[in-house]
C-alpha cells in the first residue's frame, strides 16, 4: 500500500495493481471509514478498482491541524493513521441490482465472434455472461458508465484493435475481464454483446447514475420484443 499526491488538493491510496474484489473490499473499507470519520477538509473521496481517489480543501485542512508543515502532510498522517486502526475487511450489505440485456444479435454485434475466439455457442457466451453477480467497481470514462467484474474467464475478450465511432446507449460489453454498460451514445472499443433499455444517467435525476462503486448488478435475458417495448416506454416517460 502506498499513499501519493495526485495535485495540491488530492492524494490517491493504492492497495496494488490487480483486478481483485480482494483488493477493491479493502478500498470500500477505506472509503466508508472516511465516511464516518472524515478529516476536517475532506471533499470527496473516489473509489477505483485498487485504489481511494481523496480530495481535500487545504486551507481547511491547514487551519484544523496547524502542527504539520502542510496540508498534504496533514492528510497523510491522518489517512496512515486510518489505515493503522482499521479492521481485516469484512463483509457488508450491499445494494443489489437486476438489469435486464437484449442477448440478441441486434443488439450484441460481436457475440458471434466472442464466441468464435472461445469455442463456445452463442448461448453458452449469454450464459457465462448472465450467470454472474458483478461488483462495481468504479465509475469513469463517461458519466455513468460503471466497470464491473469480473467476467467468467470462459468469456473474457480483449478490446476491439479499432473502436467504433458510435456505441448506441444501453450497449453492454466486454474488455478483458470487465463487462459494462455505455450510458449514452459514445465512442468505444469494447466486444457488445447486448444491451439494456434501463437508463444508466439521467443528470435530472436526484442520484443522476443509476450504479455506484460496491454495488452488486446482475443481468438477465429478456427478448428482442421486450426490449424494443421498454425502450419505448423509457422514451415515453
Amino acid at each position: 500500500m502506498r499513499i501519493f499526491p495526485i495535485a495540491d488538493d488530492a492524494l490517491v491510496v493504492e492497495f496494488g495493481h490487480d483486478l481483485s474484489l480482494a483488493l477493491h473490499e479493502q478500498v470500500c473499507q477505506l472509503d466508508r471509514a472516511l465516511a464516518a470519520q472524515p478529516f476536517t477538509g475532506l471533499q470527496e473521496t473516489v473509489p477505483a478498482y485498487a485504489s481511494l481517489g481523496v480530495f481535500y480543501a487545504p486551507d481547511l485542512v491547514a487551519r484544523a491541524y496547524p502542527t504539520f508543515p502542510s496540508a498534504q502532510a496533514a492528510v497523510i498522517s491522518y489517512l496512515e493513521h486510518l489505515l493503522r486502526i482499521l479492521p481485516p475487511p469484512t463483509v457488508f450489505p450491499r445494494r443489489q441490482i437486476t438489469l435486464p440485456v437484449c442477448y440478441d444479435l441486434r443488439c450484441g454485434p460481436d457475440l458471434p465472434f466472442v464466441a468464435q475466439q472461445h469455442g463456445l455457442s452463442v448461448e453458452e457466451v449469454i450464459a457465462c455472461h448472465a450467470n454472474v453477480v458483478y461488483r462495481v467497481f468504479m465509475l469513469g470514462f463517461l458519466p455513468g458508465f460503471a466497470y464491473l467484474g469480473l467476467v467468467d474467464a470462459r468469456i473474457a475478450t480483449p478490446r476491439r484493435p479499432t473502436p467504433r465511432p458510435r456505441v448506441p446507449a444501453g450497449s453492454v460489453g466486454i474488455a478483458g475481464r470487465q463487462t459494462g454498460i455505455y450510458p449514452t451514445d459514445s465512442p468505444g472499443g469494447w466486444q457488445l454483446i447486448g444491451r439494456t433499455p434501463v437508463r444508466m444517467f439521467d443528470p435530472y435525476a436526484p442520484q443522476p447514475t443509476r450504479l455506484r462503486p460496491g454495488d452488486e448488478v446482475r443481468f438477465y435475458p429478456i427478448s428482442y420484443e421486450a426490449w424494443l417495448a421498454a425502450v419505448d416506454s423509457e422514451v415515453r416517460s
